[in-house]
């Protein structure tokens, strides 16, 4: 079983041992109280395990991600589960052990595994939404490093920073000028506000560049190229075969031609073969990645 604790929905899959999916169930999750978080993802595991007739090995992917120093939650914009051993407090209830991993790194790994990056050797995986993420797998294993935080792209200064982008805006991580202030859905609408006095979803400015709205394609190209920035970045550091975007942003088509189009002037070589790629399983992958957590599955 995997389940995708979000800030939104709590989603869960039940595979079987090709990887087919036998049930799923998703509910909202509860809005900043970590007690009904736990009785919710109780509730999805009882839910699952009923329709599917056995118990499961349970992995969960979440935002943010286990300290190893505290076995507490760190990092995770769902800010509820902060300090909390969630690990340990759900293990209880659900009488057994359990896996957790970033929801990025749990992206990352199912789209490397039977998705969109399957048979690439290095697999970046990005998720770009309502914040942004990502994961690094390597041979078919998750890296998540001695701090637990690889793939913490978005968590860095956008590269390259023009006079105008500096200082940058605040992020809920306590700095400025994060590439998720830049990148995420919400950054993308407040970059076209400050821009062009228009508040608009970032869905819609990209549909109204689409349509050759004049406003809305300066704000996209501006967009295209801070994206081509900071993946060029992850380029220069981890040389991965393929980046594979998912999340809300990752459906403007524009992107998969327009920022390879743009990060050779960042990368330092003189081609670059990394290939920029949209999720196979869209909104499910990152359920199914936590169910990759446990072997079993192949």
């Amino acid at each position: 079983m995997g389940i995708d604790l979000g800030g939104t929905k709590i989603a869960g899959v039940v595979l079987d041992a090709a990887g087919a999916e036998v049930c799923r169930e998703r509910i909202p999750t509860p809005q900043g109280d970590y007690q009904q978080t736990l009785q919710a993802l109780v509730g999805v595991v009882t839910t699952l395990e009923e329709q599917a007739g056995q118990l499961c090995s349970v992995g969960i992917g979440m935002p943010g991600s286990v300290s190893r120093a505290t076995g507490l939650i760190k990092n995770s914009n769902s800010v509820c589960l902060n300090g909390q051993s969630l690990h340990h407090d759900l293990a209880a209830r659900l009488n057994r052990p359990l896996r957790f991993a970033n929801d990025a790194d749990c992206f990352a790994l199912s789209e490397t595994m039977d998705g969109a990056a399957a048979g690439a050797a290095v697999v970046f995986g990005v998720i770009i939404g309502t914040g942004t993420g990502g994961g690094l797998v390597v041979n078919q294993q998750l890296l998540s490093g001695p701090n637990g935080i690889s793939g913490e792209w978005g968590h860095n200064p956008l590269p390259w920073p023009q006079p105008e982008e500096l200082p940058g805006s605040a992020c809920y991580c306590g700095r400025y000028g994060c590439i998720e202030t830049w990148l995420s859905g919400p950054g993308l609408a407040r970059d076209h506000r400050l821009a062009h006095g228009v508040t608009m979803e970032a869905i819609t400015i990209a549909q109204c560049a689409e349509l050759g709205d004049t406003r809305a394609v300066v704000t996209m190209q501006r967009y295209v190229d801070r994206m081509a920035r900071a993946l060029a970045s992850v380029i220069n550091i981890i040389d991965p075969d393929v980046i594979v975007l998912g999340g809300g942003v990752s459906n403007f088509k524009r992107l998969y031609e327009a920022v390879p189009s743009r990060w050779g002037e960042y990368v330092f070589s003189d081609r670059v073969d990394t290939r920029l790629i949209a999720a196979k399983h869209g909104d499910a992958s990152g359920v199914r990645g936590a169910a990759w957590l446990w072997p079993g599955v192949t």
